[in-house]
This record gives structure tokens, C-alpha cells and sequence, in this order.
């Protein structure tokens, strides 16, 4: 099964590790620690043009994406259920 992640990306859920708020990255000493490694080996995709409103972290990348946190949860929840 696939996750829209907002524009025109779309993840396998399979390869989905977790989905955050991104004001985590604000909150968070390990989370800034992870999104600057992140940065340093090029794994991290902006999706559009809009304001980021989440972080999906996958196997490969990382995500800022313009969806919320609350309504990608619920596409992968979705996903599993069915």
C-alpha cells in the first residue's frame, strides 16, 4: 500500500518508520541532532511549496511534509486496518 505525503510524493507504507508534528524538531535536542544528520547526508526532501506541517521519517529519507501529522496518521492507520 502506498501514503500520499502531500504534491505529487507518495511513499510505500512499508518503508514509513514514524510520522511527527514537526514542531518536534524545535522541542527535541535528539531530534534537531537527527534532522542535522539527516541534512548532512542529503536524505531529507521538502514537498511543495507550502508550509511543512509534519516530519515522515522513512527507511531512506526524511520528509518535511504540508500535510498534518494528524491526517497522514490516519492514512497510515487507514492502511493497516484494511
Amino acid at each position: 500500500m502506498y501514503i500520499h505525503l502531500g504534491g505529487e510524493r507518495i511513499i510505500r507504507s512499508s518503508e514509513l518508520i514514524a510520522i511527527f508534528d514537526l514542531s518536534i524538531e524545535k522541542n527535541s535536542k535528539i531530534s534537531k541532532q537527527f534532522i542535522t544528520e539527516a541534512a548532512k547526508e542529503k536524505k531529507i526532501e521538502i514537498i511543495g511549496d507550502e508550509e511543512c506541517k509534519s516530519l515522515v521519517v522513512t527507511v531512506d529519507k526524511v520528509y518535511y511534509s504540508p500535510i498534518s501529522s494528524a491526517t497522514l496518521k490516519k492514512r497510515a492507520v487507514h492502511l493497516s486496518v484494511n
